[in-house]
């Protein structure tokens, strides 16, 4: 026999009336769930000095689309880009303070926060991009991110600019003697004036853009890797393009320490792999875009040395190891195992 408690129990006016409550009741707590996650949806802040459709926008906007994907949106990415926070100096010194949690930074302006760090841009270090994933993603570049934290930066993972050529408006640039006397724009790094001293260039540091300084003639030159010359127009003021790729540029990819320490343990684990695999497509993305960018850069009307002097430039630098820059004890150490690193077959 079914007890009036069946579900085959003939319906009666009040069980209909109870089951119409009952699916408002289902549909109201479904909202306030759904209300609730997203009031509970925390932000994060992240700089890059750079506009979208440049390097280090790839990487943050890629980031951005993890964090939120695998976060299920309970986390989600504020990019502040095209320099709104300032230079990149100013933006460690915000992520410092935790102003700022989190920024993709050229690697130039870390060395007065973190002096070490500067023997990844060590002159014709990498031979290649293999070369570069190869250090970067082992042992020592592991060892470089750690030494972040003395200085209140989490670091998470190296993407990239790319190799770094010289453009000038002047006249063509084949060996190191042809830099001689050049005002060429430097980052605001010892290590980049120090270079282009040793080249015989006079170094000038400026921050982010200078498009409008190179076409005023208040600096000749600037280097940079091919991407900055295509998405900052500047074949439009600057004429000759070496290809020297002296330097290669990294970006370190970083958060405020104390803020990182304080998340709970998972949401660390998302960031970390989230930053992490947004630096590799980053990677992946900038260099399959060099041909292109070469490509436009010729059609524009640059005029391009595809094979300078390279060994006139190494001549001159090869004295930037003795620098005082890299006496302390920690950056030697460093360097040493950096180029050892980068040296294996």
């Amino acid at each position: 026999m079914l007890t009036p408690y069946s579900f085959s129990s003939p319906a009666r006016p009040g069980d209909r009336i109870s089951g119409t409550l009952r699916m408002m009741l289902v549909l109201c707590a479904a909202f306030l769930c759904l209300h609730t996650s997203v009031a509970m949806a925390r932000q994060i802040s992240l700089a890059v000095v750079t506009k979208p459709g440049s390097a280090q926008y790839v990487a943050a906007e890629k980031f951005a689309q993890l964090v939120e994907e695998r976060s299920g949106k309970t986390l989600t990415v504020r990019i502040y880009h095209s320099g709104s926070l300032g230079t990149e100096t100013e933006m460690l010194q915000q992520i410092q303070l935790g102003a700022v949690n989190m920024g993709i930074i050229t690697l130039g302006p870390f060395d007065t926060f973190v002096p070490e760090v500067k023997v990844v841009a060590f002159p014709f270090l990498f031979k290649d991009y293999a070369t570069v994933d190869r250090v970067l993603d082992g042992p020592v570049g592991t060892a470089i991110l750690g030494e972040l934290e003395k200085a209140g930066f989490r670091g998470l993972a190296f993407s990239e600019n790319g190799f770094r050529h010289l453009t000038n408006s002047r006249h063509p640039v084949h060996a190191a003697a042809d830099a001689e006397g050049l005002k060429v724009r430097v980052m605001e790094s010892t290590f980049h004036k120090e270079l282009w001293r040793a080249l015989g260039a006079n170094p000038t540091p400026m921050g982010w853009p200078i498009y409008s300084e190179l076409q005023q003639g208040t600096i000749d030159a600037q280097e940079n890797p091919l991407w900055v010359l295509s998405v900052y127009k500047l074949f439009e003021v600057q004429k000759y393009l070496s290809l020297t790729g002296h330097v290669y540029s990294a970006h370190i990819d970083i958060a405020n320490l104390a803020w990182f320490n304080a998340l709970p343990a998972e949401e660390q684990a998302l960031i970390t792999l989230a930053m992490r695999d947004a630096a590799r497509l980053q990677r992946e993305w900038n260099r399959s875009q060099e041909a292109v960018y070469l490509e436009e850069l010729r059609t524009q009307g640059m005029i391009v040395d595809d094979a300078p002097n390279l060994p006139s430039f190494r001549q001159r630098i090869d004295k930037l190891r003795e620098l005082d820059m890299y006496a302390a004890p920690r950056t030697r150490e460093l360097l040493d195992q950096i180029i050892r690193a980068a040296q294996q077959p």
